[in-house]
């Protein structure tokens, strides 16, 4: 007992300060459930698998089984960035459909939420494209280098066929056209004076309308994830769908990501994977969101998930750097006689903890003084 005692004190210190610095109130409500926390960190998450599975192939080529494995994780993964679109589309829509909002204040507001940490790892990756050439996306010419980045600053690649800088940074797009979309939107269809039921028809309207589009012409179908998140709001407030709770989310979020794991190609594949993606998201919203009494909220709402889930913009946007730079060094540290398939099961949860030491510092020292100080968290909704 005389050792456990101050073991459990020093452990008490350390979730204290760890508190102290990963829990963010952002006024209440919708923006201050834990399990939606715990969502976006889950996102994160799948996210950083995507970009492990990249870098750790090459130690891997020899075992075909470990490498299907590994293609499936990487697909998976996939599905973090639309988990973190319909978690966009409920906050984002939810803010704006109870209460007007100026449109430039608004503008303003998702601004200082995205381009503090943004911008810090803007200059990062600028100025190894200096220090490094060959490995720079920045055109050679003047003009072409000067557009380009200009191009990248103004969150353009993804919608656009623009080469992102930052890897991750094409989403930002996705984010940036919502935000512009959705407010004149509920403007122009006078959306807050409207019922729920009559919300959820227009919606559903402009989904078919869109989901055809894509599939005739192509499109940005992900889009269609926002749509689920309002959705979610709107089942919420309406009380929707009492009998949907932890394990009917669970097995339709299964679902929905083995759907993208099918061999389907095409247009009509794409549309497929998108639509199960959206049905599963949608329940894992609305299981955690709405029902936060069930074993899936209360999973999602274990502090290390949430803590990752609050700082997952900052992560979100320089995970990819740092484990490049782990496998460049570890890539001239272990000889070929030692590559393998078992690397990829051993290296997994240390290369995660190796991300998770810069990314918390950007988050320490820009994301949360800038975008997150007391004076701004009644103002601004976490970033996607």
């Amino acid at each position: 007992m005389g050792v456990s005692k101050p073991w459990g004190e020093v452990l008490a210190c350390v979730e204290e300060w760890l508190s102290e610095r990963f829990e963010v109130k952002r006024g209440g409500g919708a923006h201050n459930l834990p399990a939606m926390e715990g969502l976006r960190g889950l996102a994160v998450f799948l996210v950083f698998l995507v970009h492990y599975v990249t870098f750790i192939r090459p130690f891997i080529a020899g075992d075909e089984t470990v490498v299907a494995v590994a293609k499936a994780i990487h697909v998976i993964g996939n599905t973090g960035v639309d988990l973190f679109f319909m978690l966009s589309g409920y906050l984002i829509y939810g803010s704006l459909i109870e209460r007007r909002q100026p449109f430039v204040r608004f503008m303003r507001r998702r601004a200082q939420r995205i381009y503090p940490a943004f911008l810090a790892v803007f200059l990062v990756y600028l100025m190894l494209s200096v220090g490094f050439p060959t490995e720079s996306k920045i055109p050679s010419s003047v003009l072409g280098g000067l557009l380009y980045v200009v191009e990248n600053l103004l969150l353009l690649p993804g919608l656009f066929p623009i080469p992102p800088m930052i890897t991750v940074a094409w989403s930002l797009s996705y984010e940036v056209f919502f935000y512009i979309a959705i407010p004149i939107l509920i403007a122009v269809l006078s959306l807050r004076s409207r019922t729920t039921s009559w919300r959820i028809a227009a919606f559903g309207l402009i989904a078919l309308l869109f989901t055809c589009y894509c599939y005739v012409w192509g499109g940005p179908i992900r889009m269609l994830m926002f749509v689920a998140g309002i959705f979610v709001y709107e089942s919420i407030k309406s009380d929707a769908l009492k009998w949907l709770g932890s394990s009917e989310a669970f097995i339709l979020a299964i679902g929905g990501m083995a759907v993208s794991l099918l061999p389907l190609s095409g247009a009509i594949g794409t549309v497929t994977k998108v639509l199960a993606l959206c049905i599963a998201f949608y329940a894992c919203g609305l299981a955690c969101i709405g029902r936060p009494a069930g074993w899936l909220p209360r999973s999602m709402s274990w502090k290390p998930v949430r803590w990752l889930g609050n700082m997952s913009y900052s992560y979100y946007l320089l995970h990819g750097l740092t484990l490049k730079a782990c496998f460049l060094l570890l890539g001239g540290l272990v000889p070929m006689s030692l590559k393998g398939s078992w690397l990829f099961w051993v290296l997994l949860p240390p290369m995660f903890c190796l991300t998770l030491a810069p990314t918390a510092a950007l988050y320490l020292t820009v994301e949360r003084p800038f975008s997150l100080s007391p004076s701004r968290r009644r103002l601004v909704e976490p970033a996607s």
